[in-house]
């Protein structure tokens, strides 16, 4: 079984193939581009070094929200244009679950935070049981940072903490966490498409798949510009009320 996971949800831009329980070749990029220079790009290269046949692909994984607006219809676009294209389909791994993958077999429970701006992070909570299951103890969710500090000190469970969100929101958590707490190191601390492609392959046995066509990314909250134009929506309204 092979799978091309792509991940372009954060700041971070990776592409990866995985066939059974081997990863083939990984791009990942952290850097001051946008992923629609490097995506592409990314996945050429890593096609020409592993000499990969397209056809050859049994499913294109996708991290698929929450995370950077442009950045999920970036990654979707390029998942459902290959998808289309050879006729594949797709596999939508929510962006937290694949993000706390990274660290498949921890002894502590994982949360992943990403920076969502206003104080919110998108975050979830995660653990690996005895037999190495995931469990996925709290959903994915868009919240404030004191929510899931919350949360985490209600299991009185060590955790380690990965993600964009963790400088932004460090001395938050150094402050409010009660339990043992521990930080990814960097080259697991950040979105990786080997990761996604790995959890998807567990979705792709249990026959959770999306065709190319039906696939839409989760963005859980709406967009800057959306929620700036209900704001000037209802202020018009409130205009209106006081001068009819």
């Amino acid at each position: 079984m092979k799978i091309l996971g792509i991940d372009s949800s954060g700041l971070v831009a990776s592409v990866a193939i995985v066939e059974d329980d081997e990863l083939l070749g990984e791009y990942t990029l952290n850097y001051k581009k946008t992923h629609s220079q490097t995506l592409l790009p990314m996945l050429d290269e890593l096609k020409q070094m592993l000499d990969l046949d397209m056809d050859t692909i049994d499913a294109i994984a996708v991290a698929a929200g929450p995370g950077s607006f442009t950045g999920l219809r970036i990654g979707s676009a390029t998942a459902k244009g290959l998808g289309l294209a050879l006729d594949k389909p797709l596999v939508a791994v929510p962006t937290v679950d694949g993000l706390a993958y990274n660290l498949w077999g921890a002894k502590t429970n994982i949360c992943p935070i990403m920076d969502a701006r206003r104080n919110q992070t998108y975050t979830g909570l995660y653990a690996f049981d005895e037999t190495g299951d995931f469990r996925i103890l709290v959903k994915q969710c868009a919240v404030d940072i004191h929510e899931i500090i919350q949360k985490i000190n209600e299991t009185d469970t060590p955790v380690t903490f990965l993600g964009d969100g963790v400088p932004v929101f460090q001395k938050v958590i150094e402050e409010e966490v009660k339990v043992p707490y521990f930080f990814a190191p960097a080259g697991l601390n950040r979105q990786r498409a080997s990761a996604l492609a790995l959890l998807a392959k567990d979705y792709l046995e249990e026959g959770r798949t999306v065709s190319a066509a039906d696939f839409r990314p989760d963005y859980l909250r709406l967009s800057q510009a959306e929620r700036e134009r209900m704001e000037a929506q209802k202020k018009e309204e409130l205009q209106k009320g006081e001068f009819s």
